[in-house]
C-alpha cells in the first residue's frame, strides 16, 4: 500500500509538472506573439496588449492544431469556420477603443477566442453563433476558463441582440456586402461597430462605423479575408 500511495503522489507530482511546463511554454509563445506580430506591428494600446498575452489562444484551437496556436494565422475550428489571425484580434480590438464600463455585441462567436480578448476589457459581451455546434462548445470552453461576463446565444447575428441593445461596441466577425441595418439601430450614440464588408469568400475591406448625432460614419480601413456570415434562412 505504500508502495501505491507513493506511486500515485509521483505521478501526481510528474502531471502537475507537465502541466505547468506546457503553459510556461505556451506564455513564452504568447509573449513572443504579442511582441513579434502585435506590438511590431503597430498596435500601441495597453489594454488590448494585455488581454493579448493573456488569454490562451492555445485553447481556442482544436487538439490538432495546438502546436500552431501563436502562428501569425488563422486556423480552421470546423464547420468551415476560423480563429482569426492574432493581428487582426488586436487591430479590431484596438479599433473598437474597448473600456471597463463598455458594453459590447460580438456577431460570429466562433471559438469564442475574440469574445474573451473583448472580455478581458469591457463590462459585459453579448455573443452570437448561428452554428449550434460552435455556440455549445464556445460556451463550454469560456466557462472552464472562468468567463462570467460573456453571454452566448445560438442565433442569426444579422439581426442583432434587441434585448441588450444599445451597445457601445458592435463586432462583426464574418464578411457580408453590407451592414446590417438592425446593427446600426442597435449601435449607441459615439459607438463603434467593425466589420468586414465585400464579397464573400474574397477579400474584403475592414470597415469602422461610429454613430454620431444619430448618424453613421464610415472609414475604410485594411483588406481583410473572413468567412462570410451566414444566415438562418
Amino acid at each position: 500500500m505504500r508502495f501505491l500511495l507513493v506511486t500515485g503522489v509521483f505521478f501526481i507530482f510528474f502531471v502537475s509538472c507537465t502541466f505547468s511546463q506546457d503553459e510556461s511554454k505556451f506564455a513564452e509563445l504568447r509573449k513572443e506573439m504579442v511582441n513579434k506580430q502585435i506590438i511590431a506591428n503597430g498596435i500601441r494600446n495597453p489594454q488590448t496588449i494585455k488581454a493579448m498575452l493573456k488569454v490562451p489562444r492555445h485553447l481556442f484551437v482544436p487538439k490538432e492544431y495546438i502546436h500552431r496556436a501563436y502562428e501569425d494565422t488563422p486556423l480552421p475550428i470546423g464547420y468551415n469556420q476560423t480563429i482569426s489571425q492574432p493581428f487582426i484580434v488586436a487591430y479590431m480590438t484596438e479599433l473598437a477603443r474597448p473600456s471597463k464600463n463598455k458594453k459590447v455585441l460580438e456577431i460570429g462567436t466562433g471559438s469564442g477566442y475574440q469574445a474573451a480578448v473583448l472580455a478581458e476589457i469591457v463590462d459585459t459581451v453579448y455573443t452570437i453563433e448561428i452554428i449550434p455546434e460552435l455556440a455549445r462548445e464556445a460556451e463550454d470552453r469560456l466557462k472552464r476558463l472562468g468567463y462570467k461576463n460573456i453571454i452566448v446565444k445560438t442565433g442569426d447575428g444579422y439581426n442583432g441582440w434587441k434585448e441588450h441593445a444599445p451597445y457601445d461596441i458592435i463586432m462583426v466577425t464574418a464578411a457580408t456586402d453590407h451592414i446590417p441595418q438592425p446593427l446600426l439601430d442597435q449601435l449607441a450614440e459615439n459607438g463603434r461597430l467593425i466589420m468586414p464588408v465585400g464579397p464573400q469568400w474574397s477579400a474584403q475591406r475592414l470597415v469602422l462605423a461610429v454613430k454620431k448625432n444619430g448618424k453613421i460614419e464610415r472609414t475604410q480601413l485594411a483588406m481583410v479575408r473572413f468567412v462570410p456570415l451566414l444566415r438562418s434562412q
